[in-house]
């Protein structure tokens, strides 16, 4: 018997009773569904943050001051460090929320003061008007750049450039506007007024320097960089504590490392669904070569080999496995589809790698639990057969 012929019968043996071929494919489309939506959901969630971090620059060290003890810290100070160690930039940063007001219309936000440095630092863009420049910083002038959230709950368009709204009593002018970021891990990035560092000292009240970002040459000399800066912190602080120094590269590592482990855990999970279609399969089929030992039992009779017996059967349950791997991806995709808009993951969709998985698991499945009732079909002595009833 051919392999196109052991073909033909196995799905008209499967055709012959679609009621249960469906409700046996229905356990490994469920497990297929499992597999790549929970694979895709959790690669979605690497890329979307990865994508967020590398937005920042991986060659950018966050030191971060919690201790309330005077440290001696302040821009001139932080300005000396340029230069040295691959440090290229550095800039205070201080913020709280304060409420802005224009006209009638208020809306709370964060408030950043920030030196002209920040935005190239923080790879912040500005799509109308002008950052803030060194002037705006020694003047102390009542200046903003403000996210596209900002100008909607405020003036209700974007073409703000000019128009002036109230901060903490102070009129302030808007000179640029950010370009649209989005949300991100401390929130929605479009609801940020910035303003001069000088200025926002003032307006928040603060006065010490608890931040301040660190731009270098490149991620090559980052490790020395923040070498650097842990000397000059350790030189000013009593201990450890008071102060910690974030490297953008080893946040992205350490997430790279605990997402792809939380992806295969929950692959792992969705795997045993697969498992159990499996194994409805192998049960289908025990079933299958049951009701059908008179057939076997005939066709050895007139001179079938074990081979096309095996065969047959194999490809039976192989082709069960495979029309439900296949089926399963389509629910996927279109799942995923769905759920795009309402987790905001435009990228989200059926990765190759997902993809090769499902269907590679799905042949295996057939293989693994079809290979016992097969080889036992194949077994059956034509006598016993012939007078099973």
């Amino acid at each position: 018997m051919t392999f196109l012929q052991s073909l033909k019968m196995a799905f008209s043996a499967i055709g012959a009773n679609k009621m249960r071929s469906f409700l046996t494919v229905l356990g490994v489309i469920i497990g297929v569904i499992a597999v790549v939506v929970l694979t895709s959901l959790g690669q979605g969630a690497l890329d979307q943050v990865s994508g967020q971090i590398q937005n920042l620059g991986t060659n950018m060290l966050t030191v971060t001051i919690s201790t309330t003890r005077h440290t001696g810290i302040d821009a001139p100070t932080l300005h000396a460090l340029v230069g040295h160690d691959g440090i290229t930039a550095i800039s205070p940063s201080i913020s709280g929320r304060m409420t802005a007001k224009a006209g009638t219309e208020t809306f709370s936000c964060r408030v950043e003061g920030a030196e002209p440095a920040f935005f190239a630092i923080r790879k912040m863009n500005v799509t109308h008007g002008r950052a803030l420049t060194p002037s705006d910083e020694e003047n102390r002038l009542p200046v903003a750049v403000i996210g596209i959230r900002v100008a909607d709950e405020l003036f209700g368009h974007r073409n703000v450039i000019g128009n002036t709204f109230s901060l903490g009593g102070r009129e302030m002018t808007i000179v640029g506007l950010l370009e649209e970021q989005g949300t991100s891990m401390m929130g929605n990035e479009d609801e940020r007024i910035i303003i001069p560092f000088s200025l926002a000292q003032r307006l928040l009240r603060q006065t010490s320097i608890t931040t301040f970002y660190v731009s270098t040459e490149s991620e090559d000399v980052i490790d020395q960089s923040e070498q650097a800066l842990h000397r000059f912190m350790k030189a000013r602080t009593t201990e450890d504590r008071d102060y910690s120094v974030l490297n953008q590269s080893s946040i992205l590592d350490i997430f790279n490392t605990t997402t792809a482990t939380l992806t295969l855990m929950l692959g792992g999970i969705a795997g045993i669904a697969l498992l159990v279609g499996g194994i409805g399969i192998m049960n289908i089929m025990l079933v299958s070569v049951t009701e059908r030992t008179r057939e076997i039992g005939i066709r050895k009779a007139i001179g079938a080999q074990r081979t096309a017996i095996l065969s047959q059967f194999l490809i039976e349950a192989v082709a069960l496995s495979l029309v439900g791997g296949v089926l399963g991806v389509a629910c996927s995709y279109l799942m995923l589809t769905v759920l795009r808009g309402p987790l905001d993951m435009p990228s989200l969709t059926v990765s190759m790698s997902s993809l090769q998985l499902a269907l590679s698991f799905s042949i295996a499945i057939g293989i693994i639990f079809g290979i016992y009732p097969a080889n036992k079909a194949s077994l059956l002595k034509p006598i016993d057969a012939l007078r099973y009833e």
